[in-house]
Order: structure tokens, then C-alpha cells, then sequence
């Protein structure tokens, strides 16, 4: 059975996860995390694909990413992978094949779940005891959202400059929201949906999802339907 081609909505935001084969390391070095982030930046300029936030763990990348048509995104990955991985076998003497398949994606809702998004996808490192503090891990967006370096990949996303009036009032918000963490039905809800490829929102958000891509978005209802309007 053919596989459905990818949910991707211009000028909607998405969650993507691109794994490394096997769950292999894809980063060694700081140079290599460099690098990358260079062919994001350039690939992402080219395609016309915001950034909104992002992390490189060793063997994995999350990014929030916005296109602005259905081909951008894929076609940012393809050129990603393109220009990273013969730099990385070839400084490391390797061949072949670095991520694993296709790159994942979440539509997300924006006004449900970004920003519930941006604060999983820079914890990361938190979560996975790579880093005591956020700040203290170098290669995610985190530091520019609280205001402390700031980051020419990121484009900033109308929902995180609701957060304040000011540079100062977004920065602090952010930071309080950061340590209250991502709650765990959060945490389920989004790593489901990236990794099951599905919307992740609201139900009026899915519904209209359905109606534009004429696809069905909400699970079915089960049982067969009454022949005759049951009695209230």
C-alpha cells in the first residue's frame, strides 16, 4: 500500500524530527553541530522556510519550522541532508546513509500548542540529562528566546512575541515558562503526534484541517451507525 504523502500546510507551523540511522550518533564534535546549523541557515533562507526553534541532540534534531508553500519543507531536508552528510562521511572516512528515512512531521496548532512546542523541543537536553540548565547546552534556540544570544537562524513566531510588549517582557515570560517545564500530557501529545506523523491541536483546529485538505484528521467514529436516530 502506498504511504500518504506528508500533512505540510503553508504558513502553518511544524514540528520535524530527523533521526539518525540506527539511532547512530550524527554530531561528534562542535564543528559538526556548526555545520549544520550553516546548512539549516542556508536552506531554510533558500526555500523560504522560518525557523522558530530547534535543537541537535547527538543522534537526533527537532526544529519548528514554518514554510511558506507545500514543497519548502522537504525540500530544505533534502538539501540539509544533501550538503551535511558527504562533509560528515568525509571527514570521518565513512560511506553511505546518516538519518534514518524520512524526516517526521507535526502540524501544530499555534495557538493550542506552539509555544508548549518550542519549550519541549529546547528542554530536550534538560530531559535527557545532557545539561543541568538550558542555557548551559550550546546548540539549541534556547538562549535566544531568553534574550541572551541571539540567533540569526530563528525568525520569531507572532505567538512568542505575545509573550510581551518588550524584548525584556517576551525574554522573562519565556523564561518563567521554561521552568515551569512541558507537562506530561504535553509531552505525550506532542511526541505522539511527531512521531505518528499526525495534526496536533485542537478539535476545531483538526476540523478544519479536514476541510481544507479534504483528509480525514479525527479518528472514526466505531460501530456501524444507527439505521434509525436513536431514542434521547
Amino acid at each position: 500500500m502506498a504511504r500518504q504523502p506528508r500533512l505540510v500546510l503553508p504558513d502553518q507551523p511544524h514540528h520535524v524530527l530527523q533521526r539518525g540511522n540506527d539511532n547512530q550518533p550524527i554530531f561528534r564534535d562542535d564543528d559538526d553541530h556548526r555545520r549544520f546549523l550553516e546548512f539549516l541557515r542556508e536552506s531554510a533562507k533558500f526555500y523560504r522556510v522560518a525557523i522558530h526553534a530547534y535543537v541537535l541532540m547527538p543522534n537526533h534534531v527537532h526544529l519548528l519550522a514554518t514554510p511558506s508553500d507545500e514543497d519548502g519543507l522537504a525540500a530544505m531536508m533534502q538539501k540539509v541532508g544533501r550538503l551535511y552528510v558527504p562533509w560528515f562521511n568525509n571527514k570521518y572516512g565513512r560511506s553511505g546513509t546518516l538519518f534514518q528515512g524520512r524526516f517526521r512531521t507535526s502540524v501544530i496548532d499555534a495557538n493550542a500548542y506552539f509555544v508548549a512546542c518550542v519549550r519541549y523541543i529546547e528542554l530536550n537536553p534538560q530531559r535527557s540529562q545532557l545539561a543541568f540548565d538550558p542555557l548551559a547546552y550550546p546548540w539549541s534556540s534556547y538562549a535566544h528566546h531568553a534574550g541572551v544570544r541571539p540567533d540569526p537562524l530563528i525568525t520569531d513566531h507572532a505567538k512568542y512575541w505575545e509573550l510581551g510588549n518588550t524584548p525584556f517582557q517576551r525574554e522573562a515570560a519565556y523564561i518563567e515558562l521554561a521552568q515551569q517545564g512541558v507537562s506530561g500530557q504535553e509531552l505525550d501529545a506532542i511526541n505522539a503526534a511527531v512521531l505518528k506523523g499526525a495534526p496536533l491541536g485542537s478539535r476545531a483546529f483538526m476540523l478544519e484541517l479536514e476541510r481544507k485538505t479534504k483528509r480525514q484528521i479525527l479518528p472514526a467514529k466505531r460501530g456501524r451507525p444507527f439505521k434509525v436516530k436513536p431514542a434521547e
